[in-house]
């Protein structure tokens, strides 16, 4: 099972409010905060298609880029026994921590729904 929806090469959460008893989201991973909403899976599958379509419409107008720049840096916070471990691997197979943690997220990004399943 999936909350995600996809159009284009965007993304979009999927959330239910049972209190107003309307599936919602947003696109993800744009500059902008773009919402979407329906009474049904397929209204929210149309809804979803026409935010993006409309984003992107504006975008162009606007001769702005769509998509959310990142510049290939982060700050991870862990448990330090995690760290520990993490910077001993590295060394053992004579590669920086960096590295590590860089091979481990394409691996993460490679394998998502084995990733996802094996760890609910």
């Amino acid at each position: 099972m999936s909350n995600v929806l996809t159009y284009k090469g965007y993304s979009g959460s999927v959330e239910f409010s049972a209190e107003d008893n309307v599936f919602f989201g947003k696109i993800i991973g744009i500059n902008d905060l773009v919402n979407f909403e329906g009474a049904s899976v397929a209204e929210l599958k149309t809804s979803f298609e026409e935010a993006v379509e409309d984003y992107l419409d504006t975008c162009k107008e606007l001769n702005k880029e769509p998509e959310k720049t990142f510049k290939g840096s982060f700050n991870v916070r862990v448990p330090s026994d995690l760290h520990r471990e993490a910077f001993v691997i590295a060394q053992k197979n004579n590669i920086t921590l960096n590295e590590l943690v860089k091979r481990s997220l394409k691996y993460a990004v490679e394998h998502e729904r084995e990733l996802l399943f094996r760890y609910r």
